[in-house]
C-alpha cells in the first residue's frame, strides 16, 4: 500500500517538474544505521567498511532524487546483494528504465547482470586521495535523498523490529516530502524550533 502510494506522489511531482510519469535512469545507494535495543540481533550485522553494527538501507531513485524502491537488510550485507535484489526489482517495476549510477561498492558482476536485464549500469567513482564530502555526478541525487530522509526523527536510526517496517517508514517520509511538495508547504523537521523554543528564545 505505501509502495503504491509513493509511485502515485513520485508521478504526479515528476509531471509536474516537466518530466514523464515513469523515469528513464535512476541511482542506488546504500547507508548503513545504527539501531535501536528493539531490534533483535539476529537482524543486524556490522558494516565493517564504515564501523556500524546496525541495518543498511538500499534505495533506488530516480534523477530528481524521488524513491522508486527500497530493501532494509542486516548492515553485513554486500552492496551488490542487495543491488542485485533492486535492480531485478526496477527491471520489473520500472521497465522504461535503461540506466542507473552506482558507487564503488558495486561490483562488476552485478553491472553484468543488469545488462542482461537491458539496463546500462555505470560505476561511478570517487578521485582517489578524495576526502569528505564530495559531489559527484548523477550519484548527488541518492545521497541528497538520504538528507532529506534524516530530517525524519524517527530514520535517524532504525528503531523497527522487523525490516519491513523499516522500509514502511523509508516510504511514509517520502511520501510526507513529495506531498509537501506537490502542495508547496515547506517540510518540516525535527530540527526546527518549535513556537515555544520561538518564544523561549526572542523573551
Amino acid at each position: 500500500m505505501f509502495e503504491q502510494l509513493t509511485g502515485v506522489l513520485r508521478s504526479l511531482l515528476r509531471q509536474k517538474e516537466g518530466k514523464r510519469a515513469e523515469p528513464s535512469a535512476c541511482v542506488i545507494d546504500a547507508q548503513s544505521v545504527k539501531t535501536s535495543t528493539s531490534v533483535p540481533a539476529t537482524g543486524q550485522g556490522t558494516d565493517a567498511a564504515k564501523k556500524i553494527v546496525g541495518r543498511k538501507r538500499s534505495i533506488v531513485t530516480d534523477t530528481l532524487g524521488l524513491l522508486l524502491a527500497v530493501l532494509v537488510t542486516a548492515a553485513s550485507v554486500q552492496d551488490s546483494v542487495a543491488g542485485t535484489h533492486l535492480v531485478n526489482t526496477v527491471a520489473t517495476g520500472h521497465p522504461s528504465v535503461r540506466k542507473v549510477w552506482v558507487d564503488g561498492g558495486y561490483r562488476q558482476h552485478l553491472v553484468e547482470h543488469a545488462a542482461r536485464l537491458g539496463i546500462d549500469m555505470e560505476i561511478v567513482q570517487r578521485t582517489p586521495g578524495t576526502r569528505g564530502f564530495t559531489r559527484l555526478p548523477k550519484r548527488w541525487t541518492v545521497e541528497r535523498t538520504y538528507g532529506w530522509l534524516m530530517f525524519h526523527r524517527r530514520l535517524t536510526r532504525d528503531y523497527e523490529a522487523l525490516p519491513a517496517r523499516s522500509a514502511a517508514v523509508i516510504h511514509l517520509a517520502m511520501t510526507d516530502l513529495m506531498a509537501r511538495r506537490l502542495t508547496g508547504e515547506n517540510t518540516v523537521s525535527w530540527r526546527d524550533p518549535t513556537p515555544r523554543d520561538q518564544t523561549q528564545s526572542t523573551g
